[in-house]
C-alpha cells in the first residue's frame, strides 16, 4: 500500500513553523506496512489543496492530510476534500453532539463557528477526536482513501494510535511490517562508500539507502515482509553484504554515536585517555566527558594556541610527549586551522594532522578541511574521534 501525506497551513510553507507531523506519520505508517511515497505541503487556500488531493489520487492508495480542520474560515481541507472527491458537505449531527459536549466538559461556551467541525464530505466515515473539537474522517473513492486529521501534533498523534494505525492494520494486514536498521560510517564521504555500495543501493526489497552529515555517512537497511522475523533475516542478510563492503569504516548502529562507541572502548580497555586540541573549541574532550564513562577515561585534556606546524610529525611529536607527560594510556593530539573568517561560498580549505599515540607508537593522519567553521570543526573532531577508535581496535 502506497501513501502521500499532505501538510496543510500557510504557515509551513512560509517556514514559521517546523511540519513535525509528517516525519511522526512516515515512521508509524512504516509499522503497518504502508510505504510513503510522496509528501506534498500546501497553503492555506481550497483550490491548491484541491488540487492537491486529487493529484495525490492518482499515485497513492492512501493520501493522510494533516491540518485545516479548525472552526475557522481559513480551515479549508473540509471543503478540499468534499472538491476533490465531487461531493458536498454534510452535518453530521452525532459530531456536533460530541463537540457540544466536549465545550461543556470544559466548561467554555461553543462558539457558532465550531459548528463548521461537524460538517464531514458525504459518505466520509466520522472519527471522534476526544482530545480535541476537530474530529477527523475518512473518505473512500474508487478505492483510495483519504484519511483526515487534525494540524496539532498530541490530537493527530492520539487520533493516530487509537483510531487510524488500527484501521490501517486491518487494511494491510497485522503481519504486514517494515523493519530498518542503519549502520554508522564516520570520516569517510557519502560519495566513497557510495563507490562500494553501489549495486546494494539497486536493491528494491530490502532497499540500502545513504544520509549524509558533516563527518560522517549512514547507511539505512530497510526491509517489507510479512512477519518481524522474514524482515529480521532480510535485513541480517544485507547488513552482512555492507559489513563486508565497509569493514571498518562501519563504527556502530542505530542511534549509536561515534563518541559513545569511544567511549565505551576506552573503559573496556580501562584505558584513560589524553587529548590536547587547536580550533576545535575543546568540543573532543566536551564529548567524552558528556559520555559516562568520561570521568573514568579521561585522564588530562587541554585547548592549545594556534599551531603554525600543522605537520604529522609535529603532531605525532605532541601527542608522545603529552601521553609521557600525563600518564595516560593514550593521548590525541588535533593540530587544526579552520577558515571561520570566510565567507560561507568561500571555497578556501584549512589544514589538519591528527595523532594518536599508545605504547605501541604513533598513528597519524592529516587532511585539508573544506568548508568553514562549524562544518570544518565536525570533521576534524569525527576524524580525530574515528582515529582513536581505530587505534583501540588494534589493542
Amino acid at each position: 500500500m502506497r501513501a502521500e501525506t499532505i501538510s496543510i497551513g500557510t504557515e509551513l510553507l512560509l517556514g514559521e513553523i517546523t511540519d513535525t507531523n509528517a516525519v511522526w506519520i512516515a515512521g508509524r505508517l512504516a509499522e503497518v506496512g504502508v510505504d510513503i511515497y510522496f509528501r506534498t505541503t500546501v497553503g492555506d487556500n481550497v483550490g491548491r489543496i484541491a488540487d492537491a488531493i486529487t493529484h495525490a489520487l492518482t499515485r497513492a492508495d492512501v493520501i493522510i492530510t494533516t491540518g485545516g480542520l479548525g472552526p475557522t474560515v481559513d480551515d479549508m481541507t473540509r471543503e478540499a476534500v468534499a472538491r476533490a472527491t465531487n461531493c458536498d458537505l454534510v452535518l453530521d449531527e452525532r459530531l456536533l453532539e460530541q463537540i457540544r459536549a466536549r465545550f461543556a466538559k470544559w466548561g467554555t461556551p461553543m462558539s457558532e463557528n465550531n459548528v463548521r467541525q461537524a460538517y464531514i464530505p458525504c459518505g466520509a466515515t466520522p472519527v471522534e477526536n476526544p482530545v480535541g473539537t476537530a474530529p477527523c474522517f475518512i473518505v473512500e473513492t474508487e478505492g483510495h482513501y483519504i484519511i483526515s486529521l487534525p494540524g496539532v501534533p498530541r490530537e493527530m498523534k492520539y487520533l493516530m494510535e487509537t483510531r487510524i494505525l488500527p484501521w490501517l492494520r486491518e487494511k494491510t494486514g497485522d503481519e504486514q511490517i517494515i523493519l530498518s536498521k542503519t549502520l554508522k560510517t564516520c570520516a569517510v564521504g557519502e560519495s566513497l562508500v557510495d563507490s562500494k555500495i553501489a549495486d546494494l543501493e539497486a536493491s528494491t526489497n530490502p532497499t540500502v539507502g545513504l544520509l549524509a552529515h558533516p563527518g560522517q555517512t549512514d547507511v539505512r537497511v530497510t526491509a517489507k515482509a510479512k512477519t518481524r522475523a522474514e524482515a529480521e533475516q532480510m535485513i541480517r542478510e544485507m547488513e552482512a553484504k555492507v559489513r563486508e563492503r565497509l569493514g571498518d569504516w562501519i563504527y556502530g548502529e542505530g542511534e549509536e554515536t561515534i563518541d559513545e562507541v569511544l567511549a565505551r572502548a576506552l573503559a573496556a580497555r580501562n584505558w584513560r585517555i589524553a587529548i590536547a586540541e587547536t580550533n576545535t573549541a575543546g568540543q573532543i574532550a566536551e564529548r567524552l566527558r558528556g559520555r559516562p564513562e568520561g570521568a573514568r577515561i579521561i585522564k588530562s585534556a587541554m585547548v592549545l594556541d594556534s599551531v603554525s606546524d600543522l605537520s604529522e610529525k609535529n603532531a605525532e611529536k605532541i601527542a608522545e610527549q603529552f601521553r609521557n607527560v600525563s600518564g595516560a594510556d593514550i593521548s590525541l593530539a588535533v593540530l587544526a586551522s579552520t577558515n571561520s573568517g570566510e565567507d560561507i561560498y568561500s571555497d578556501a580549505t584549512g589544514k589538519s594532522a591528527i595523532a594518536v599515540a599508545t605504547a605501541s607508537g604513533a598513528l597519524s593522519r592529516a587532511y585539508s578541511i573544506g568548508g568553514i567553521g562549524e562544518q570544518a570543526q565536525t570533521w576534524i573532531i569525527m576524524r580525530a574521534l574515528d582515529l582513536v577508535r581505530r587505534a583501540t581496535l588494534k589493542g
